[in-house]
């Protein structure tokens, strides 16, 4: 046994050594990697679906493959493609764009309030909306911003202008999609950020008061720099959801309409293979949107490491 074999046999002695003294631990994991492995790799057995001409007698292992047919259609003769794949990047740049940004611009305020109590009510009203679903927001928000009885129209004309149809225009349909998905989630996404700022070391406030800096140097020079590797991380991680543009969210309150400017990939799919059961298209959609997924992680976590921040690997 030569040196280099030595010194791998020892790792390895050492590395079950480490699992030996982790066991409790690998067994409270255990329960989690079963419900991944059921829910999350077991289904990928049908990716298959993508390439066959499914039919649901014959099943997953009869069915014919057709090969890239369902891929050509969706791309080269699908009337609707451009437009919903069009209406899924518009929408989720901007939840990315301006959704983004919200809770940390939401943390950096609630790190400066001293009131104990009035902080912790303030969270409670942000956090609120996360745990109700869009079945239920949705009525809330088509009653306060409808045109005839709406209370934000009812303020709207007190100031001399006309009721908008927020739901209904065009116009507004996806300003009002991102308002709401801001106010629902930025509550929720603030937590990652409070948990980064209450592990800054206070240390290094006290250094930039006696170099004179005020509270705003403060928080651009202390402040967001320690919680950076937090927001890249976080920022790689969005990315690769940029084809999900909030499925119940916009099945919840769009309509025929706004299809123009609301209609998404996930509606589609929810149309075609839950409506039309076209299960086979369903699963090429869904075999598309993860392959960008990951190519975008890939991508933007490469440029991240790049810039000399921290990747996810």
């Amino acid at each position: 046994m030569n040196g280099g074999e030595i010194q791998r046999s020892s790792k390895l002695k050492e590395t079950w050594k480490q699992y030996k003294r982790s066991k409790y631990l690998f067994l409270l994991l255990a329960p989690v990697l079963l419900w991944y492995v059921i829910f999350h790799y077991g289904p990928l057995y049908g990716v298959q679906l993508a390439f066959k001409d499914f039919n649901i007698r014959q099943g997953i292992w009869n069915s014919p493959w057709v090969g890239l047919t369902h891929f050509k259609f969706l791309f080269f003769q699908s009337p609707d493609f451009l437009r919903i794949m069009k209406n899924t990047i518009i929408i989720s740049l901007y939840h990315i764009v301006f959704g983004f940004p919200a809770p940390i611009i939401l943390a950096l305020l609630f790190n400066e309030i001293r009131l104990a109590r009035f902080k912790k009510l303030a969270q409670t009203i942000t956090y609120l909306p996360h745990f109700f679903s869009w079945v239920i927001l949705s009525g809330i928000l088509v009653t306060l911003l409808s045109p005839s009885v709406g209370i934000v129209n009812y303020l709207i004309e007190l100031v001399g202008l006309d009721p908008i149809y927020f739901l209904g225009d065009k116009a507004y349909f996806r300003f009002t999609l991102i308002l709401s998905g801001i106010w629902k989630e930025v509550g929720w996404g603030m937590i990652i950020y409070l948990a980064a700022l209450a592990g800054i070391d206070p240390t290094l406030y006290e250094a930039a008061t006696v170099d004179g800096a005020n509270r705003w140097k403060q928080m651009l020079h202390v402040t967001l720099p320690s919680i950076l590797p937090v927001i890249t991380i976080l920022l790689i991680l969005r990315m690769g959801g940029i084809l999900d543009a909030g499925f119940d969210q916009v099945l919840n309150l769009y309509h025929p309409a706004v299809y123009e400017v609301g209609d998404i990939l996930d509606t589609y799919v929810y149309r075609v293979g839950l409506q039309n059961f076209q299960l086979s298209m369903t699963t090429a959609v869904g075999l598309f949107k993860n392959v960008i997924a990951l190519g975008l992680v890939l991508m933007t976590n490469y440029i991240v490491k790049k810039l000399g921040q921290e990747g996810i690997f």
